[in-house]
């Protein structure tokens, strides 16, 4: 009985920051169920959580690799540094959401609860060891990022982003589990990774075409889920039709768990057949990086230009895994944390205006400096990082990355990588422009008839706050890349957490 009492207490550690998160979802409940209308506690109670269970990942990133709940479950610095990231973007979120829901006038109570419940299903697919547990963990962030996306159940646009994410959504997820079935058959029974690999190699089928056939459904349900061209066609219109503080998460949170997700099958399962996914992951990276930067071009609607946007933004990403080693993985994840602040201090700055003026037309953001220059400010170190602009940190990130994918041989990725940035540049150039140098031409209804609204200043306060805390990030991050880097390489731990 002791020992089996230690072993929970063991296998609690491994999960503490979910448990925190569950424990926060309770209290949620609680101050709902006792105050008879919204409070600002619960803010506080999810802003919180989240700080906290961040808080206490950083002590384990230096602790030893463990499999806990008969190996359903893994537990390594690698995982850990993904989750870091995921807890990163909703706790950011948190504060962007405010003004924003009050606003619209949305319940605050079970947007919180689906935020929480999302990036909890994030963070336990990070540590998924098991193909049923891979399957449930992004199903309940899907489930959440469904409901979320028809938040705003008055707008039809909100309505039809619902619908084809969940359509496209359940088609790719059934693809997926088709391909996990083809393993796990093949394994002769198996769904623990390690011993998925094991068993393909005792019945020799690693090389089969049943191998081929499991990683072609896979590769199609996680380019779904990172917004991978040709499996693209949802994000556009989702992106346009869900609420913004929703997109803003949708954009960062649900991609880098779909990243962890990647590394851990196709560098166990797929070991033996890395020449196959390198060689169809650098198609969509290329694919990515050309079709959403040019299409892009033509978008006038900004959060759907954002869209198109995160689209290119993971064919670069994308590098560093199909590099495959220190570096590659290094560049990977430092581009993601850049990223991370980029994505969310534009959406926040969307997210303001938004709010302020009801449009998210490119031609309508004209001679905004005018009226809020702190709001246009803001806007462009945090938008022109996305194209790469030097010498902000999209650039830096980027050039690591081309530089990570040059040392690995990957010359024809490398040669279009900075082509397409600078379309990315051009398009985003052409956006700020728009706000500074409108002065003397005739600007828009919305702008003459801007106001800075004054009625909630703790919510205004909250949402510049995030807005210029990402600006100052997207900045400075460029100019201290090596200790970041640094870092990365020295908690990786490549050859213990991914190989082994």
């Amino acid at each position: 009985m002791k020992l089996e009492f230690d072993l929970r207490l063991s296998y609690g550690s491994t999960i503490s920051p979910e448990c925190i998160l569950i424990f926060s979802l309770i209290i949620l409940l609680i101050i709902d169920l006792i105050s008879e209308k919204d409070t600002p506690w619960l803010y506080f109670v999810s802003f919180a959580s989240l700080m906290i269970s961040i808080t206490v990942l950083f002590p384990q990133w230096k602790e030893e690799s463990m499999i806990s709940f008969s190996g359903n479950f893994r537990t390594d610095t690698f995982n850990e540094i993904f989750q870091s990231l995921i807890l990163l973007c909703s706790a950011l979120r948190i504060p962007l959401s405010v003004e924003y829901i009050q606003c619209t006038k949305m319940a605050i109570m079970e947007f919180l609860l689906l935020i929480l419940t999302a990036t909890l299903g994030g963070m336990f697919l990070c540590g998924a060891n098991d193909l049923v547990t891979i399957f449930v963990a992004p199903e309940c962030s899907s489930l959440c990022f469904y409901s979320l996306s028809g938040y705003t159940k008055r707008d039809a646009r909100s309505n039809e982003a619902t619908m084809k994410y969940l359509l496209m959504g359940g088609t790719s997820s059934s693809i997926s589990a088709y391909g996990f079935s083809w393993l796990y058959g093949l394994s002769g029974g198996e769904i623990q990774l390690q011993r998925i690999i094991n068993g393909l190699i005792d019945a020799q089928m690693y090389n089969s075409p049943g191998t081929l056939v499991a990683l072609i459904c896979i590769m199609v349900g996680i380019g779904f889920k990172l917004s991978l061209v040709p499996f693209h066609q949802w994000t556009p219109d989702v992106y346009e039709g869900s609420p913004t503080p929703v997109v803003a998460l949708l954009s960062a949170a649900s991609k880098v768990a779909a990243l962890a997700l990647a590394i851990r099958i196709f560098n166990i399962i797929f070991s033996f057949s890395s020449d196959e996914w390198h060689f169809l992951l650098e198609i969509l990276a290329i694919l990515s990086m050309i079709l959403g930067n040019l299409i892009a071009i033509t978008q006038t609607s900004m959060k759907r230009m954002l869209a198109y946007s995160p689209i290119s933004q993971i064919g670069y990403i994308t590098i560093g895994i199909i590099a495959g080693n220190s570096n590659g993985y290094a560049s990977m994840l430092t581009y993601t944390l850049f990223y991370i602040f980029m994505s969310l201090g534009t959406f926040a700055c969307i997210i303001l205006f938004g709010s302020r003026t009801g449009t998210d037309n490119i031609r309508d953001y004209a001679g905004l400096y005018i009226k809020d220059p702190l709001l246009a400010l803001s806007f462009t170190p945090c938008s022109l990082p996305l194209g790469g602009f030097p010498p902000l940190s999209g650039f830096f990130g980027k050039l690591y990355s081309f530089w990570c994918g040059w040392q690995a041989g990957l010359y024809l990725l490398v040669s279009i990588g900075p082509f397409t940035s600078v379309i990315s540049i051009y398009y985003y150039s052409r956006t700020i422009g728009l706000l500074i140098t409108e002065r003397d031409k005739e600007i828009t209804s919305y702008i003459t008839n801007y106001k800075i609204s004054t009625s909630s200043l703790i919510s205004k306060s909250f949402i510049e706050l995030g807005m210029v805390f990402c600006a100052v990030a997207s900045t400075i991050l460029g100019v201290i890349m090596n200790p970041i880097i640094t870092i990365a390489q020295d908690n990786i731990s490549l050859s213990h957490s991914i190989n082994n």
